[in-house]
């Protein structure tokens, strides 16, 4: 068996102006006061393999075009849209009035557990995760309509927020069963 790495011009994928042509996904991820530009670029490295609506960077999230966003990005900041909001309390009552559901991740008294979630099909979601000290500030959890947890069974008990927001996105495209691309 011949099972070698397919090359990246065999991986099908969109170009930028595709990738803005297409039809969405319904879910846009929101950054609530994430530090790191790293952890920035990585999320949009996340929502573009996942094909997110949209990036949403609040308070004092890193904005492109940065070296350190880039760095872990590799141009999916050219490809996903984004907006900025100073406040992310401001950025949800944004969302809410678009129609998305806002969901956030964070550890709280009332969280669902990410393996018994379902995403309704044809739902807008804006999934907002924390930044990497406080998580989600309270206010955003308050004006939430659902919040989701990822079960872990460590000692630690959180996830770089780079991670959280791959699996997350994996999660909710997975349980769409929308194709790759679409």
């Amino acid at each position: 068996m011949n099972n070698r790495k397919r090359l990246n011009i065999e991986l099908d994928r969109l170009s930028p102006e595709e990738y803005r042509a297409t039809a969405g996904s319904g879910i846009a991820v929101v950054l609530d006061n994430v530090r790191s530009a790293h952890n920035v670029g990585s999320a949009f490295r996340s929502a573009d393999a996942f094909k997110a609506d949209k990036v949403v960077l609040c308070g004092i999230c890193a904005v492109p075009h940065s070296a350190e966003i880039h760095k872990t990005a590799l141009g999916a900041e050219d490809s996903v849209p984004w907006e900025h909001f100073d406040r992310t309390s401001d950025a949800v009552e944004a969302l809410r009035a678009e129609g998305y559901t806002l969901v956030t991740v964070e550890q709280t008294v009332h969280s669902v557990s990410l393996e018994s979630f379902c995403p309704e099909p044809g739902k807008h979601y804006a999934i907002v995760f924390g930044n990497e000290v406080e998580g989600v500030g309270q206010d955003v959890v308050d004006a939430s309509d659902l919040s989701l947890e990822i079960p872990q069974w460590g000692t630690k008990h959180s996830l770089n927020v780079s991670v959280t927001v791959g699996i997350v996105l994996w999660h909710f495209r997975s349980q769409l069963t929308i194709a790759p691309g679409s």
